[in-house]
């Protein structure tokens, strides 16, 4: 079992910078990839980016260039620094881990679809 817990989130003016944060704890080493996905009421839940086991990483189009992906293996903490935030990046942000080795493009088209533990979300906004 892995339990998610995020911190970080808030409001920012766009342009601006906000990192997130998320720590694993359990079984962390049943995890092959961890990954961030968004939500707005609305719309389809979507794929973020993502962080193999082994350090591959994958971003959704509207965030490459802006955001990234990381992790503190020795903390089990996932983090997601979101640069030059737009307002179209107010979300609810997820963390998440997948236990089994499926495409993460197959994952990231189905939002998140496939991955087995979730956090509770993190509430983003942008201020323009």
């Amino acid at each position: 079992q892995v339990q998610l817990v995020q911190s970080g989130g808030g409001s920012v003016q766009a342009g601006g910078t906000l990192t997130l944060s998320c720590a694993a704890s359990g079984s962390t080493e049943s995890w092959y990839y961890m990954g961030w996905f968004r939500e707005v009421p609305g719309k389809a839940r979507e794929g973020v980016a993502a962080i193999a086991k082994r350090g591959d990483t994958f971003y959704g189009d509207s965030v490459k260039g802006r955001f990234t992906i990381s992790r503190d293996d020795a903390n089990n903490t996932l983090y997601l620094q979101m640069n030059n935030l737009k307002p179209e990046d107010a979300a609810m942000y997820y963390c998440a881990a997948a236990t089994r080795a499926l495409p993460m493009n197959w994952i990231f088209e189905r939002g998140g679809y496939g991955m087995d533990y979730w956090g509770k979300g993190t509430l983003v906004t942008i201020s323009s």
